[in-house]
Parts: C-alpha cells; structure tokens; sequence
C-alpha cells in the first residue's frame, strides 16, 4: 500500500494495463475519493518519480487592511484599527462576500429611504402624505421602516463604531454610528415618549422625528462603500492579469515520448513539457528542442517577440508565437519570475509610503476634534438656535459627524500605490515598496553601472587589424588558439568570433596566463603572446606605432589587446561590449525629466570616457571597486543630492542598498535585485525612465488625493455646523451630508484608477 499524495488516504497498487500504458512505471491510484486526480494526471502518482508526491500544497490565503497594511490576518474581518473590511493580499477572481452583502443592505435600505423621504418631505411637492395620514400614524410607519434598517441593515457599522471606541481608535465608523445612533434614538424618544421633551419642543403633543435621516444617511454610506469597494476591487485588476498569464494545464512530454495535459500546480522541476504555437508557456523552463519566437511584452513590457532556441531560458506566462518548443521545467509554483512578480506586486500593495504619515498624523487628532466640533455646535445651536431648537442643534451635530468622516483621508495614499504597483508590473517595472517609489519621485541623481546596465554584458570582436604583412584570419586563429585555453572574459568573444568566421583552432603547447599582462604559448610550433603593451615590452617588442592606432580604438571604447608571433608584432585585436539599442534613448529621457547621470565602472578611464561622450553622461568615475561605489552614494548624498542607483551585479549590491532608491535589472545577479527597491524585468534604462515616470505620476496623484480629502472636511465641516446660516440661512441637511461624505471617497478612488491608464 502508499499514501496519496493530495489526500494522504492509503492507495492501491494499479493494474498491469494500466502500468503499460504510462511507459511501465507503477502508478498508484486512491481509492477515497481522488480517482478523478489520477483520470487528469496519472504522471502525478508515478511511484517511480518521488518527486511528485512530495509536492506540497500553497499556503492558505492571508487578509490585510487596505488603509493599514500592516494588519495581516488568516482569514477575513474588519480591521482592527480602522473598522474597514480586510482584503485578500493576492487578489483572487472570488466575488467579494462584504461587497455582495453591502449591496444587499444598500437596495434594502433604499427601498425604505424611498417611502420615508415621500412621507417626511412630500409636502415640499404637493404630495402630502403626513398630512393625509395623520402625524401619529406617520410616524408609526416611519419607525416600521426605519428599525429593521438601522438594526439590521446599518448593523455592521454599529460593530465596527463600537470596536473604535472599545479599541481607542476613533475612526470613520465611529462617526457614522454617532450620528445615525443619535438620529435614531432622538427619534424613538419623539415617538414613544414625547412628554420627556420641553414644551418649546413640542408641536401640541408631538415632536419632530429624524427617521429618515438616519435610514437615508446609512442608505448613501452603503451607496459609497458599494463604490468603493467596487474600485478597491479594480485595483487588483493588473495582479489578476498578471496571475491569469499562466495557463491552467501544460503538455507534459512522458519518457516514452507520449503527450497529455496536465494540471499545472502537478508540474515539478524536470519536466519536460511541450509549448505549441500560441501557447503560454507554462513555466520557466529551458529550450531543449525547436525554435520560435516568444512575446515577453505582459512580462518586460517589450512588443518586439524574442527569438528562442535550444539552450535558451524561458519564462511562464509569456507567449509562444509560432513554433513548438519543448523545454524542461527549471522552476515552477512559487519559483518562478511571474510568481514573484505577483509577489513583489501584492508586497507593494501592503507597504506604506513616507507621505502617509501626514494623513496618519492628521487622522490621530481628526475625529476626537471632529466630536468636539459636533458638541460645540449642538451647544451653540441649543442656546442661541431658534425653534426648535433641540431640532436644530442635532441636525447640526448628526451632519458634522457624517461629512467628516476620514474614509477618503485613509484611502488617499494605500489607493494610489496599489494602483500605481499594478500598472508598474505591466510595464516591466516592480515596486517593492510604497516608500522607493515615493523616493523615486524626489531623486536628482542616478548612478548607472556601465556593463550589462548601459552595455549588453556581452563582448564581441569588432576589429581585428595585421601588420608587418600578416593574414587577419591567420592573426585571429592564432590569438583563439591562446584565449581557448584562457578564463579571461574577454577570452569567449574572441572564440566565438573565430568560429564564426570559420577560422581552424590549433592545438596550443606550453600555455601560460600572466597575471595583468596576458596570455602566450606555442601555436604550431609558434611562439605566439596576447595581450597588453606590457606584455609587448616584455616580449622586447617595440608598441609605439602600434599604440597609435590602438588608442583610435580606445576612443570608441574598445579594449584593445596586441598579438605577438614568432618574435615579431603581427596586429591588433579589439573586443567591445555593445552599448544596448535602447540606451542613448533613455539617458536622453532622464536627462528631459531633470535627473543627473553619473557612470560608475571598473573599467579604465579612457574606455568610460568613450561610451560617456557618446551617451551624453554627465560624470564619469572610473576604475572604481565595490568599496568605492558606496563611497560615492555616500559622498553625493553628504552633498545634498538624492541617490538612485542601477545595476546588476553582485559589486553593485552595496551601492543599491546604501542608495535612497536602489534600481536593480532582473537580468542580474539575485543580491542585487534583492537590495533594490525597484526591480526592472527589462534590464535596460528605458525600465528606469518608466520608473521615474511612475513614481512622479503617483506622488502627484497622492497629492491631488489629499487635497480632495482635506478639501471636502475643511469645506463641509464649517458648513454642516451651521456657520452660513446667520448669513443666507444655510443648513446642510444631515442626508446632504452623507451624500458628500460618499462623493469624497468616490472622488479619491477614481482619481487613483487614473494611474491604471498613464502612458509610460
């Protein structure tokens, strides 16, 4: 007997027709209810293959707090902190269960708005219904529609203003149940005991109601929350995007070379699989058969599809064009690129830029000094109102509590940043904090590394030159000859250039490295050296004529390395690493939108002074170690600058992680990228550019967001107390109120879902 490895329920040995059909492996099959797992992926229970059944299942779904994302919880609540409706931390394309159940109480409480504004205010258009009804009996109906909405319907924000208080955390629900509370029960006394109220306050034996303005109020919050959670709903539209990129199967290639298709969560490392045109790939895998081209765009934001063939390296969720590829699997699940961008996105999601704290600092103090505000106005309204005034000062209380309720104040920043991480992740560009991309915005100065930054990485032979007479394919064998045997990395491009002329290597005797010099040996019986002018000089050679013609490569910066054979100087070699296409582009745009560009290289001063003219870089420091990387960072930054720095390599870790914001290319070495705040899936400059875009685009947005939010509570607060109605009689009606509470969230969420649309 064994254990199935989804259930853990022992499982029976299958059958001999069976077992022949899957190329002789023995599978097993449970048989506790997992027999339709065995039906779609029979390869999942090969015995033989242990690897399968140790697969483990992923973790369960963790929930956080759009306003306070550092709440995280395992299963769904209401923060604990500000009474909002946690979140899944990775969007899923499950229907949200607090928007289906707002929207139910939301229609409910509308449906018994509608009744009660006819009766109360129907007047106001010749329909009076109070009138025909009589005052008591209207009220009567008035309360039978208004419980079940405010002890029902407004329940949850009952529990989330009493978990507030309870908590000492004073936030929107606090306000909201405030007023409604009191509107209510003001109501209910009217009704019920009408006697405990002054004569000033009574119409003979009757008092004013406020039934509709509760149930209204509560009607319009649940329309604003609807809204937003509706919004705060597409914001994770570029994650769901993003994790729909994978497919849901792949076409597992068996060693007896049949085919079938797989659940993808059953794929492991070392399966080969199949990707036929048009396909997703499924995972990342290496080529190991056939040629395509493959669309990277969803993943790096690049259009252009990327040739592919045997021994290159592709990534799950990008496209397979119009060949069939097979490749085997190098890391899946949670392994791989598209799953640590979702990773990385949802991370952003849960951060929390610097500008925050100042809605964090401005919400501390904001409802203690809004119930303040609430009370001075009820007293003021009570002594100096006119009659009745006990009616006057709650309206005045119960619309102060409404429109000021903090929600669009909270959401102003976690909003934008989630948008903004989203629509990042489909231009190539990852955030992995709030705080980088706020940085982003305010830095001056970019530090770039020259290879693999500016550069390909990749040297390549770009001139090969004879004197005293010599063949230049006779210079080149001769010098690959050498270099096959050398670990320099300028060694394989002079190789590879060999073969690709067609050029014989011979075999090479008594080969020897010198350490800061070069190579020499023994090619065919001739004595051949490679390498600086030190090594001429130490050859008794003469370099002079030569290095004149050398340093006119050097102005193009090329590395230019002398060949030497048979005791006499036969020509020159020159190896470049090419600058990328893209790159002169993107310097000019950084340059357009104010920033500073400083190359720091290892590489010698007159080859980074040549790619620095031709890119229009403003500084160059060359020669310099990892040390001295991080000793600029510091040096500039002593000097008042803001620092970003980009690179890819392991030296460059240092400098990321000391940088105000550290860019890393994804192309590079994993300390890099782990050091970084940004990461660019397209490892060029034209991802730094977006990045900058981006960051600028949304520290506008947050701010166009609090000003929206400050602006409704500095507006609506003096006006809902009653200031202006000394001067034109204005007093905003507690429904108004709400009404205005809601636009202001609207008004924050939408404007944040403009950055899902920015062209970048």
């Amino acid at each position: 007997m064994a254990t199935d490895p989804v259930c853990g329920m022992q499982v029976d040995v299958n059958d001999d027709t069976r077992r022949s059909e899957y190329g002789g492996e023995t599978f097993h099959f449970c048989s506790k209810g997992c027999q339709d797992k065995f039906d779609a992926d029979p390869w999942f229970y090969a015995s033989g293959n242990a690897k399968h059944a140790e697969r483990t299942e992923a973790p369960g779904t963790q929930w956080t707090c759009p306003m306070h994302p550092e709440i995280i919880r395992d299963e769904p609540g209401s923060c604990p902190l500000c009474g909002m409706a946690l979140e899944p931390l990775v969007p899923s394309d499950e229907p949200s269960e607090e928007l289906t159940d707002f929207t139910r109480r939301m229609w409910i409480s509308a449906a018994a708005a509608v009744p009660l504004v006819i009766i109360t205010m129907g007047g106001l258009v010749g329909l009076d219904v109070r009138g025909w009804l009589g005052h008591q009996l209207s009220v009567y109906i008035e309360f039978v529609l208004a419980t079940p909405i405010v002890l029902w319907a407004a329940q949850p924000f009952f529990k989330r203003g009493w978990h507030s208080v309870r908590t000492l955390s004073p936030n929107m629900w606090t306000l909201i149940s405030l007023g409604v509370g009191a509107a209510y029960a003001y109501s209910f006394v009217a009704t019920f005991a009408p006697g405990v109220f002054p004569e000033q306050y009574r119409e003979g034996e009757n008092v004013g109601t406020y039934y509709e303005a509760a149930v209204v109020i509560i009607a319009l919050v649940f329309v604003g929350q609807v809204l937003e959670l509706r919004a705060r709903e597409r914001t994770g539209d570029a994650i769901r995007a993003l994790m729909d990129l994978a497919p849901k199967t792949a076409r597992r290639i068996l060693p007896d070379g049949t085919e079938y298709d797989a659940p993808l969560e059953n794929v492991v490392e070392g399966d080969m699989l199949r990707v036929r045109p048009g396909d997703s790939v499924p995972v990342d895998g290496e080529v190991t058969e056939g040629r395509s081209s493959v669309d990277e765009s969803m993943i790096t934001g690049e259009s252009v599809p990327i040739e592919k063939t045997e021994g290159d390296r592709v990534t799950g969720g990008t496209i397979n064009k119009n060949g069939t590829l097979a490749i085997k699997a190098t890391q899946v699940g949670s392994g791989t690129v598209l799953a640590q961008i979702v990773d990385m996105v949802a991370g952003a999601r849960r951060s929390r830029a610097p500008i925050q704290g100042l809605a964090d600092r401005v919400a501390a103090v904001f409802v203690p000094s809004v119930v303040l505000v609430a009370v001075v106005a009820f007293i003021a309204w009570l002594a100096v109102g006119p009659d009745p005034a006990l009616a006057f000062a709650i309206a005045a209380a119960v619309s102060v509590l409404i429109i000021a309720c903090p929600c669009a104040l909270g959401l102003a920043t976690p909003i934008s940043i989630t948008t903004a991480a989203g629509r990042g992740a489909q231009a190539g560009v990852l955030i992995k904090d709030a705080e980088a991309l706020e940085r982003m915005a305010r830095v001056d100065t970019v530090i770039v590394d020259k290879t693999g930054t500016l550069t390909e990485g990749k040297p390549e032979l770009t001139d090969v030159t004879a004197l005293n007479n010599r063949d230049e394919d006779e210079i080149l064998s001769h010098a690959a000859a050498l270099e096959r045997s050398s670990e320099h990395p300028l060694a394989e491009a002079i190789v590879q250039a060999a073969h690709a002329r067609g050029v014989t290597l011979q075999e090479v005797d008594d080969f020897e490295a010198i350490t800061g010099k070069g190579v020499r040996g023994s090619v065919g019986g001739i004595p051949v050296a490679l390498g600086n002018s030190a090594m001429v000089e130490d050859l008794g050679l003469d370099p002079a004529e030569a290095e004149k013609r050398a340093d006119e490569m050097r102005k193009d910066g090329k590395t230019v390395m002398f060949v030497a054979m048979d005791g006499q100087l036969a020509g020159l070699i020159a190896v470049a690493d090419p600058i990328k296409e893209s790159t002169e582009g993107a310097i000019r745009e950084l340059h357009d939108l104010g920033l500073t560009i400083i190359m720091a290289t290892g590489d010698n001063q007159r080859t980074a002074e040549a790619v620095a003219r031709k890119l229009g870089i403003d500084e160059v420091r060359a020669g310099v170690l990892p040390e001295d990387k991080k000793r600029l960072v510091d040096e500039l930054r002593s000097k008042g600058a803001q620092i970003a720095m980009a690179g890819d390599g392991v030296n460059d870790a240092p400098a990321l992680a000391a940088a105000d914001v550290g860019i890393a290319m994804s192309t590079g070495a994993d300390v890099a990228v782990e050091s970084a705040g940004i990461t660019l899936l397209k490892g060029d400059l034209v991802g730094l550019v977006r990045a900058r875009k981006l960051a600028r685009m949304t520290l506008r947005n947050i701010k166009q967001n609090l000003f929206f939010a400050f602006a409704y509570n500095a507006a609506g607060i003096p006006i809902a107390a009653g200031i202006l109605y000394p001067f034109i009689g204005l007093l905003l009606s507690p429904m108004i109120a709400a009404a205005a509470m809601s636009l202001s969230s609207v008004s924050v969420i939408s404007n944040s879902l403009r950055l899902s649309r920015i062209n970048l």
